[in-house]
């Protein structure tokens, strides 16, 4: 992946974004299958920000395999301090 090629998608979507078609757009780019997924990878993140279960119980509850929840919490260790407090700022109320 060329890091133009990303940085230039993600402009794109942000720009998406601000014109409010976020829906539209995931709706463009996603199937069904992966919007699904990234609704599970938002709740694996905000799981494990919270730390009220761990990652076997986090699993069973969301019927996935123990390898996803582990790369969560893998992605989750290498996040800055700043972008980690802007997710339990966003995700966990």
């Amino acid at each position: 992946m060329e890091k133009d090629d990303w940085q230039q998608t993600v402009a794109f979507l942000n720009k998406a974004f601000d014109d409010n078609h976020q829906f539209d757009i995931f709706k463009l780019l996603m199937t069904i299958d992966e919007r699904n997924a990234l609704i599970t990878r938002v709740k694996i993140v905000k799981a494990l920000l919270e730390a009220k279960i761990n990652q076997r119980q986090l699993r069973e509850q969301l019927g996935i395999g123990i390898a996803t929840v582990t790369r969560g919490s893998n992605s989750l260790k290498d996040v800055s301090p700043e972008f980690k407090q802007w997710l339990e700022k966003n995700l966990i109320k």
